[in-house]
C-alpha cells in the first residue's frame, strides 16, 4: 500500500461555487454507485463539471434513477455478472474514467466480497477493455485497522487496483453526515442523546455529500490526487459524540442529556450472537452487523498514525464549506431530511 500525503482543501470559511469551472479535459465516464445520496451527488458534480456520465445501475432501478439523475445516461446491468457489465453497461464503446461510490448494503460477508471486492474487479475488467486509464475509487478510512468483513474486501480491490497499473485516486472519507444524524429526531422527542462510555471514546471530521462528491470530482482533474490513498475529512475540527449531543440540544433550545451506553454491552451482543451464529446461519450475520456497530463505537474515524498506534486529527486533511452542525440545523428547521443506510449505528 502507498503511503498517503495528506491534501488540504478549501477553507472552511469559504462557500463552494455552486457552478465550479468546467474540466480542462471532459472525460466520458463509467460510473458505479450512483442511485445511492453520494453517489447522486458525485453524478452532479461530474456532469457540472462537464463530463459525460454513463450510471450504471441494478436493471430495476433504471427508471427511477433516471428521473434522480437528469443529463446523465442510465443503463442498467448486474455489477455482480462480468458479462452482463460488459453487454449492458460499457456495450463495446469506449470509455476515458471509472469512478466508483458502489459499496455493500450490509458489510455482511457475503455482501462485501460480491460488492466491495468481486464487483469492482469485474468493472476494472469491463473498463480496462473499454480504454479507461483514469479510476476514482470512493473507499473509507476505516480499512486502515481491517477487523471487519467489508474492510478486508475493500482493502483486497484497493490492492487489486493499485497493482492494475491503472491511474487511480483512492479516497478514504471519514464520516458522512447522515451515519451521524440518527439521534436527532429521538433528541427532538424529549429522549437523552445516546453515548457509548462517557461520548468521548472516538471522534472524526464528518463530511457533507456534496463537499466529498465534488472533492471526488476533482480527482480526474488534479494530477497532485493520482496514484495516491487520500483520507479526507469535512471542515473544521475533529468532534466526538458528546460535542455532537451537545451542538444538537443547543440547537434545540433544550439542556444537555445523555445516556451512557457501556461498551461491555456491545460486547456481550457480540459474543451471544457469535456464538450461536454458529449453529445457526442468520444470527451469524447478525453478529457481524453488530460487530460493526461496535467498531464505530469504539474506533475515531481519523488518519490512524501506524508508529504509535493512535487517531491523528491534525494528520487527517479536510475539504469543503458544510459542516455537521449546519446539517443538524438544517433538520432541525425541517428543510431537509435524511436517507439512512444500513450501517447507522442508532
Amino acid at each position: 500500500m502507498q503511503p498517503t500525503r495528506p491534501l488540504s482543501g478549501p477553507l472552511s470559511g469559504m462557500r463552494a461555487d455552486p457552478h465550479p469551472p468546467p474540466s480542462p479535459q471532459p472525460r466520458r465516464v463509467l460510473m458505479l454507485g450512483a442511485t445511492g445520496t453520494i453517489g447522486r451527488a458525485t453524478a452532479r458534480a461530474l456532469l457540472r463539471r462537464g463530463h459525460d456520465v454513463v450510471c450504471v445501475v441494478r436493471p430495476r432501478a433504471v427508471d427511477d434513477a433516471a428521473r434522480l439523475l437528469p443529463g446523465a445516461r442510465v443503463r442498467g446491468a448486474d455489477v455482480t455478472d462480468a458479462a452482463s457489465l460488459a453487454l449492458h453497461a460499457v456495450r463495446g464503446e469506449p470509455f476515458d474514467a471509472l469512478v466508483s461510490c458502489l459499496a455493500s448494503r450490509t458489510g455482511v460477508p457475503a455482501d462485501a466480497w460480491a460488492i466491495d471486492h468481486r464487483a469492482h474487479v469485474h468493472a476494472l475488467e469491463a473498463a480496462r477493455g473499454a480504454g479507461v486509464s483514469q479510476v476514482v475509487l470512493l473507499s473509507a478510512i476505516c480499512v486502515q485497522k481491517p477487523l471487519l468483513a467489508f474492510q478486508h474486501a475493500k482493502l483486497a480491490f484497493e490492492r487489486v487496483l493499485i497493482d492494475s497499473g491503472i491511474d487511480h485516486s483512492i479516497v478514504r472519507p471519514t464520516a458522512f453526515f447522515k451515519s451521524l444524524s440518527g439521534q436527532v429526531e429521538r433528541v427532538r422527542r424529549g429522549r437523552p442523546f445516546l453515548v457509548f462510555g462517557d461520548g468521548t471514546l472516538t471522534a472524526c471530521k464528518p463530511i457533507s455529500d456534496d463537499d466529498l462528491a465534488d472533492y471526488l470530482a476533482d480527482c480526474l482533474d488534479d494530477p497532485s490526487r493520482r496514484n495516491r490513498v487520500l483520507p479526507i475529512g469535512g471542515p473544521g475540527p475533529a468532534i466526538t459524540p458528546r460535542e455532537q449531543g451537545e451542538r444538537l440540544f443547543e440547537l434545540l433550545g433544550r439542556p444537555a442529556r445523555f445516556k451512557q451506553v457501556p461498551v461491555g454491552l456491545l460486547d456481550a451482543i457480540v459474543g451471544v450472537l457469535g456464538t450461536a451464529g454458529r449453529v445457526v446461519p442468520a444470527l451469524a450475520a447478525k453478529a457481524e452487523l453488530a460487530r460493526i456497530g461496535r467498531y464505530y463505537a469504539t474506533e475515531s474515524m481519523l488518519v490512524l498514525d501506524p508508529v504509535t498506534g493512535r487517531y491523528d486529527a491534525a494528520a487527517t486533511p479536510s475539504t469543503g464549506t458544510q459542516t455537521l452542525f449546519d446539517h443538524y440545523g438544517r433538520l432541525v428547521r425541517g428543510e431537509v431530511v435524511d436517507e439512512r443506510g444500513e450501517h447507522a449505528v442508532f
